[in-house]
């Protein structure tokens, strides 16, 4: 008998909307194309900092998805270097205010603290995970590329990618049920 659970992937696009993100489920696999904005956490504070000023954010955040990157430098004919997830848990200081004015999804790795996962519930957004040690090949996924904000940041400067089939799990949907959880008690049951 066989344990297999395959399971189809679903094709999303960014910016999402609020239909989308209320019916992506944790553990569900997605490829995302559209357009979505890089920002690790440098970007992320100087966001939240203008938010705190009064003054408005380099891009319309509303439905938007933020990948936490820092591509490394594009080589010769391509668009983009190897880009491949950060660990999501350096802008759990910022990701609350930015779900809170209308961002819908965020792609990373890693864990999330408690009040990003009640920010995600409270707003209807996800979390997407991404493979960490996969840059070249998720770099492969990214059609366009262009700094649009905070370029004195290098490498952290927030840009604007098109995507194609992008690859990526859902890690913590909108309801807050989170796979780093679930994938645990399942496997106890399993042993």
């Amino acid at each position: 008998m066989s344990n297999d659970k395959t399971v189809e992937t679903r094709k999303i696009s960014a910016p999402m909307d609020d239909t989308t993100a209320a019916s992506l489920r944790c553990g569900e696999k997605v490829l995302i194309s559209g357009v979505v904005y890089t920002g690790r956490d440098a970007a992320h504070k100087k966001m939240v900092e203008a938010l705190g000023r009064g003054e408005g954010l380099p891009f319309d955040i509303k439905g938007q998805v933020i990948y936490f990157v820092g591509p490394a430098p594009a080589s010769p004919g391509k668009v983009i270097g190897s880009a491949g997830p950060t660990t999501s848990g350096r802008m759990d200081a910022y990701s609350p205010s930015l779900l809170a004015k209308g961002l819908k999804g965020m792609i990373g790795k890693g864990l999330r603290s408690p009040e990003v996962i009640q920010a995600i519930r409270e707003n209807s957004a996800v979390y997407f995970g991404a493979i960490g040690g996969a840059g070249a090949l998720l770099a492969s996924c990214i059609k366009e590329a262009e700094v649009i904000a905070y370029p004195e940041l290098g490498t952290e400067a927030v840009r604007r990618l098109v995507i194609e089939d992008f690859p990526a799990i859902v890690l913590i949907d909108s309801l807050g049920q989170n796979l780093y959880e679930t994938g645990r008690k399942e496997y106890q049951i399993l042993g």
